[in-house]
């Protein structure tokens, strides 16, 4: 039984997904303070809030929604999704494209150079054809 859960926590996608919360939570006060101290205060300069929080207040009947807020969050989100997106994720997939152009090119060039045993034949070949050629 634990050999079984053994397996299955060394398992790349729980070993990668890990790091990835990992990575995440440290990541998460960079993309905060960036969305605190220089995207808000952005925002803060055209509706004079720092945030959505009461931009709009809706009362019905004694009771107060206030939408701000789940824009503000929504804002947040799509902020910290962007700068993953942008700072993460986008170099990382270029540095996987050059990866795998440069395996390609190597497999190409691999392709075009004849293994030694098949260049060996080839010229057996080509020296047969000649001594064949020379006494006829």
């Amino acid at each position: 039984m634990l050999k079984g859960f053994k397996d299955f926590i060394m398992r790349g996608n729980v070993v990668d997904m890990a790091v990835g919360i990992i990575i995440g939570g440290a990541f998460q006060p960079i993309v905060q303070q960036l969305v605190d101290y220089v995207i808000m205060p952005f925002i803060s300069g055209i509706f004079g809030e720092p945030n959505f929080n009461k931009i709009w207040t809706i009362t019905f009947r004694g009771a107060t929604m206030q939408p701000g807020f789940v824009i503000t969050a929504l804002v947040n989100f799509l902020l910290i999704a962007a700068a993953l997106y942008f700072f993460i994720v986008l170099p990382m997939n270029k540095f996987n494209e050059r990866i795998e152009a440069r395996k390609k090119a190597e497999d190409d060039k691999a392709a075009e150079t004849p293994a030694d045993d098949v260049a060996l034949l080839t010229e057996i070949r080509d020296l047969l054809a000649r001594n064949s050629a020379a006494n006829s």
